[in-house]
Parts: structure tokens; sequence; C-alpha cells
């Protein structure tokens, strides 16, 4: 696998959570809900558009997840994404911690900005939550990235989408959506957050797998977007 894609993935993963989960910690008290929804839409936006040229910026294991699923990556691939996405993520929360601690900049999320359930939804309600929300996002990827679905504007859709869901699942879960998302910001506020992992990891996960069978049954499979290493579709020799 080239560097320069897991480069790109790692990049473009750094920006989405400093710049959305930053925007949690350091500023949800004065922009609210649609602020921090509009930071993740507005950065996912624009690595679409920076790093998508090179590793189609899924920065999100959701994602390659349904690109695995649909046959567009192969396993080696979408580990790679996986373990690149996930430092990507951890960095970011990295450089926000040391923001919150070496900087004097107040943690107005009180919990470096990790997702939790338990006060607006329980396990069973964050886990339909987390499995819906990222359900569309996927599917909308898959779509406008595909043969079909693609235009040059594919860009504003998948940002749009993303600032859509955060608005949704803010008040419930702290929207996931992103396992590299959460992973970061719960490990450097551990206790509960770590506890509670589990969920933003296995929920989006299920949710990119419900996105990646659906979308054949609308849109077909589409054999020139098949990855050459992720080998013959099922039922082929």
């Amino acid at each position: 696998m080239e560097a320069k894609k897991l480069t790109a993935e790692f990049v473009g993963t750094f920006v989405l959570v400093f710049a959305g989960v930053g925007a949690v910690v350091f500023g949800i008290q004065l922009s609210g809900v649609v602020g921090v929804a509009l930071a993740f839409g507005l950065a996912l936006l624009a690595m679409v558009y920076a790093v998508g040229p090179v590793s189609g910026c899924h920065i999100n294991p959701a994602v390659t997840m349904g690109m695995w699923v649909t046959g567009r990556l192969s396993i080696r691939e979408a580990a790679g994404y996986w373990g690149a996405q996930i430092l990507g993520g951890i960095a970011a929360a990295a450089l926000i911690k040391l923001t919150v601690s070496a900087g004097g900049v107040m943690d107005q999320s009180t919990g470096m900005g990790a997702n939790s359930y338990g006060v607006t939804v329980n396990l069973t309600g964050a886990l339909i939550v987390e499995i819906a929300l990222t359900f569309v996002l996927v599917f909308v990827v898959l779509a406008v990235t595909g043969k079909l679905g693609s235009t040059p504007v594919s860009g504003v859709a998948i940002g749009l989408t993303l600032t859509v869901v955060h608005i949704l699942g803010i008040p419930l879960t702290g929207t996931s959506v992103n396992p590299a998302r959460s992973i970061g910001p719960a490990l450097f506020a551990g206790g509960e957050a770590m506890g509670q992992l589990w969920v933003f990891i296995v929920a989006p996960l299920l949710g990119g797998l419900l996105a990646a069978v659906v979308y054949p049954l609308v849109y077909g499979l589409d054999r020139s977007q098949l990855s050459e290493d992720a080998g013959p579709e099922p039922g082929q020799a």
C-alpha cells in the first residue's frame, strides 16, 4: 500500500478530530450544537477535496468498513486505513489535551469531548442512534462516490450529511459515527469514557456494514470500482 494514502488518512482524520472535537472542548458553550456540527461538517468537506484525490478521504473506520464490504478495498488496504485513522484521531486528541493542560484553556465539555450515553439516552438508545446515523453517513458516502452518483460537488453532500448527523446526535451521544473520533478523546478522558467506548466503536462499524449491505440493493454492484486486491465477488471463481 502506498504510504501517501496512509499519510493522507492520518492527516485527514487529524484535521477532522482536531476541528470537531476542538470545537466541543474549546467553544461549545459559545457555538452550541449547530456550531460544533458545522465544525465537523466543514472540516470533512475541506478534507474531501484536500486528501480525497490521494486516499478517497475515508477518515473514518466506518466508511472504510463500507468500502471494504462493497469490494472497493481489500482487507489489507482497509486494515492500513483503520490504523492510520485511529492514530490520526489519537494525535488530534493529544494536541487538544496539550492545549487544555499546558495552554490554560478550559475544557468546556468537562470530558475532552468524549462521546457518552446515560444522561439523555440509555445504552440501547445509544446503540440505535449511532448505528442509524452512521448508516445514513456511510450510505451517502457510498452513493455519491459510486459511478452513478459521483459529481464534482459530491464532497458538499458528504459534508452536509455529517453536519445534519451531528445536529441530530449531539444532544444524545455527542455523535460519534466514527470510531477514530471517539477513541482519542476517550483515551485522554479516561474513566467512564473508556468504559463506554466500545459502544462508539461497535455501533458505527455496524452502521457502516449495514450501509454496505443496502447500497448494492439500491445502486447495484459497480464492478469498475472493485479493488484489484479485493479478490473476486462472492460467487465468482
